[in-house]
């Protein structure tokens, strides 16, 4: 969240991305921040995926991302 922030203020668009388990934690520090980042939750575990499944949790977040960061 900090990095999104740090990037936000030096005018380079940036999206939080993160798993499902850290959606609380998240808000609670975008509140502390009084930074809203644009955000992506994507599905929990990551750790010992796949390369194939990593692939396919990238494939399902992508055009959110791509929205969020281009958008206005």
């Amino acid at each position: 969240m900090h990095d999104i922030n740090n990037l936000e203020r030096s005018g380079i668009p940036g999206v939080f991305v993160a798993s499902m388990p850290f959606v609380d934690a998240a808000e609670a520090q975008a509140e502390r921040l009084g930074f809203d980042a644009a955000r992506v939750f994507v599905e929990h575990p990551i750790q010992d995926r796949t390369d194939e499944e990593m692939y396919a949790i990238a494939d399902q977040a992508v055009d959110e991302l791509i929205s969020l960061i281009t958008g206005p």
